[in-house]
């Protein structure tokens, strides 16, 4: 990439020159399924945390191909910068600003991410400067959710289960592995374990990347793993 019509933003600092090619990969998390009688089918899923990948080279001496926003700034400044992005524990904007020599803007990128890693390499064909790869991932707002649930006699009914209507198992002190059979429903699962069906969002909420988006929808032979009490 030219600087020109590119401009690569890692928490407010633009990058001096330009990366000649930049990595977006959107992860894939569908599940694939055989079925007796219909064959394999594809379970759609939320698409996994995307994986952002580049080089860039920083600059140790002012070059006439670099930008800087206020003045030349030496290699030392942006690798300060890019460690307290890696120490700081939080997420940040990189953000990739487009448009064409004559000024019109395109598609931009601005995607809230962390930094998993970088490696620095000093190569002596590159005189003074830096060659710096990074590895970002994408961040995602998270936390916990309460649900009420209101149990009418038919919810009741629908819940019932002859083999564990009663329920001998302690609950479980350590998260431990449990793999669904078929007749399975979470709220069984909650009820097996703890002892009350309603706490079926504790397993929901531990094993999102498996279930999927709805709770309601879960499948012999998956693996579960059971939180503790």
């Amino acid at each position: 990439m030219a600087n020109g019509g590119y401009d690569v933003y890692m928490d407010k600092c633009l990058l001096p020159v330009t990366p000649e090619k930049i990595q977006i990969k959107i992860n894939n998390s569908n599940q694939t399924v055989t079925l007796i009688r219909e064959g394999e089918i594809n379970i759609l899923k939320k698409a996994k945390l995307t994986d952002i990948e580049f080089e860039a080279e920083i600059p140790q001496i002012l070059q006439p191909y670099a930008v800087y926003k206020s003045g030349f700034k030496s290699a030392g400044y942006f690798f300060e910068h890019f460690e307290n992005l890696k120490i700081s524990k939080k997420p940040f904007q990189f953000i990739v600003c487009r448009k064409t020599p004559a000024g019109k803007k395109l598609l931009n990128t601005n995607i809230k991410v962390s930094l998993e890693d970088y490696k620095i390499t000093e190569d002596a064909g590159n005189g003074f400067d830096f060659t710096v790869k990074f590895n970002l991932k994408q961040w995602r707002e998270y936390g916990t959710r309460i649900v009420s649930i209101q149990n009418t006699d038919s919810d009741a009914k629908a819940h019932t289960d002859p083999y564990r209507e009663t329920n001998h198992s302690p609950s479980p002190t350590d998260s431990q592995a449990y793999t669904v059979v078929k007749g399975d429903c979470l709220w069984n699962i909650a009820r097996h374990f703890y002892g009350n069906g309603s706490r079926y969002t504790d397993i929901y909420n531990a094993n999102r990347g498996v279930i999927g988006s709805s709770p309601n929808l879960i499948y012999p032979g998956q693996v579960l793993t059971i939180p503790p009490a």
